[in-house]
């Protein structure tokens, strides 16, 4: 039976939720335990954890790639804990950089508590998730350590990199499709390396590691232009865009056709975006071939990782996969 998108895209959650919630309050309890002499970063790191940063993705991916090659899902726990705290230093730094004060109709921690304590808190992250990580990987073999280590490095590396080009590109209404879409791919970076190390973890083949690598990669892709469908319709979003960021995927690619962008660029000429603007923005680009050929192109990958299922290990994993592959297109 084929199931309804909201309901696909419940189960996906839920799926999520089941397999990273471990790490996440693992995480969670790690950090809110430090002792912290100021107030306002105690207030902070809480909001944080407890209002914006269930990051289950990452913790779960983690785990279901060591369960499907033969590993312990329960022996990703820790890791997948300092992934939680370092993805979370990441997203905050990268609200500064991008003056993001709201976000899904919540006030970041920028947004409530200002740049300075905000900068902190990311560091905060930053340093518990990096000391985790360290005693995550302290009783393993060596090598198997020193791979790890490196590849976690090598994953954040590319993510900073990718805001760094990303920040180069704001304001720049010219950006080409192809030119965003390689930032997106290396904003995907983390989800590739969560997949590789859940896999060693395991003890997979090197053939099962580059496969769990490649389709992390895919799904952190999936999932990352997804969100960039959902800020075309959110106007609080799509406004910060404007001013702060480059301009969400979908509509890069509207701007191929120069009717439909100096339409778009009359509306983004407000002095305020109302959901009205934003839904007719959306209005115009979703039927247009332009986006279709972005939802083909997501389709694409989608396929690329389905055919690398059979590689990864364990049925069960290979069906939990699909269903999280198939979920970043629905309502699309």
């Amino acid at each position: 039976m084929k199931m309804s998108p909201k309901t696909s895209i419940l189960k996906v959650r839920k799926i999520l939720e089941e397999q990273g919630r471990k790490a996440y309050e693992t995480a969670k309890e790690a950090i809110l335990k430090e002792k912290f002499e100021y107030e306002p970063i105690r207030e902070a790191l809480q909001y944080f954890m407890e209002e914006l940063w269930q990051n289950f993705q990452h913790p779960a991916l983690l785990s279901l790639a060591c369960e499907s090659v033969g590993g312990k899902p329960e022996a990703t726990t820790s890791i997948g804990a300092s992934l939680v705290l370092l993805t979370g230093a990441a997203d905050i730094h990268d609200d500064i950089i991008d003056q993001s004060l709201v976000k899904a109709s919540k006030k970041t921690v920028l947004g409530r508590f200002g740049r300075d304590i905000a900068l902190l808190v990311g560091d905060a992250l930053l340093l518990k998730g990096c000391i985790l990580l360290s005693e995550a990987c302290e009783n393993l073999p060596k090598e198997r350590r020193k791979a790890l280590l490196n590849l976690v490095k090598e994953g954040f590396f590319e993510l900073g990199v990718a805001e760094a080009k990303e920040a180069g590109y704001r304001g720049n209404w010219d950006l080409t499709p192809e030119e965003y879409f390689t930032i997106i791919r290396m904003k995907a970076a983390i989800a590739d390396v969560t997949a590789r190390v859940g896999a060693v973890l395991g003890n997979a083949t090197p053939k099962q590691v580059e496969a769990w690598g490649e389709c992390g990669r895919i799904m952190g892709m999936l999932m990352n232009i997804r969100d960039e469908f959902v800020d075309v319709y959110e106007s609080n979003e799509l406004k910060n865009r404007i001013d702060n960021e480059c301009l969400p995927l979908p509509i890069l690619y509207a701007f191929r056709n120069p009717t439909l962008k100096r339409k778009i660029i009359h509306i983004f000429g407000k002095e305020r975006l109302t959901d009205e603007d934003a839904l007719a923005v959306a209005g115009m680009i979703m039927e247009t071939e332009e986006a279709e050929n972005l939802k083909n192109e997501m389709q694409s990958l989608l396929e690329k990782g389905i055919s690398l299922l059979r590689v990864i290990g364990e049925v069960k994993q290979q069906n939990i996969l699909s269903t999280l592959l198939h979920g970043t297109l629905e309502d699309l």
